[in-house]
């Protein structure tokens, strides 16, 4: 019995630095997962949604001239201001630049939010308003965009399909053709 304590002691110093090594390591995982590396509110590395369509927009990471400039999400964005009048067919490239940012501006003006040219979560959010299921295959969401035009837009409106995969994430179907999953870290879309 008189082992016990020192056995106690020996346990206690063990289990600290042991602990601390776990930390650490939890603490490097954390900040070196793709998810968080995308920059997105979601932590995801593409446009995601679960439950009700028209909230799948709600915490999306923000596209700019600065943040996934270059990216299947920026072709996302730029899909969504075409289909609101706000950006010709001809500017869906995947690259935010000067045409992308002066229709963000128009878009977040008509729609009352700040105006920084940032496709941010506000932005976002307002854009997923437009969003309406439409049909379930298999677990796949097929989803509408219903565009309107905006009071500063220069193009009539369009509608576009979306489609949300099991797994939450979501492709869309540019006016130029092809399918393109919403990536923040990728660009397939030009």
């Amino acid at each position: 019995m008189s082992s016990l304590p020192p056995l106690r002691r020996l346990l206690r110093k063990a289990a600290a630095p042991t602990l601390g090594v776990a930390l650490a390591l939890g603490v490097c995982v954390s900040v070196a997962t793709p998810a968080a590396a995308s920059g997105s509110y979601s932590g995801r590395a593409y446009v995601y949604g679960a439950g009700v369509v028209t909230d799948d927009f709600d915490d999306e990471g923000a596209v700019n001239v600065s943040t996934h400039r270059l990216s299947n999400a920026t072709c996302l964005w730029q899909t969504i201001l075409w289909a609101n009048g706000y950006l010709p067919s001809s500017g869906i490239d995947g690259a935010f630049g000067d045409q992308t940012d002066a229709a963000t501006r128009n878009f977040q003006r008509d729609k009352g939010l700040a105006v920084d040219g940032s496709a941010g979560r506000n932005t976002w959010t307002k854009a997923g308003d437009r969003l309406s299921q439409r049909d379930n295959q298999n677990g796949w969401l097929y989803i509408v965009f219903d565009g309107v035009t905006g009071a500063r837009s220069s193009y009539s409106s369009h509608d576009f399909v979306l489609q949300r995969s099991p797994d939450g994430n979501y492709r869309f179907y540019p006016p130029s053709g092809g399918t393109h999953w919403a990536g923040y870290d990728s660009r397939t879309c030009s």
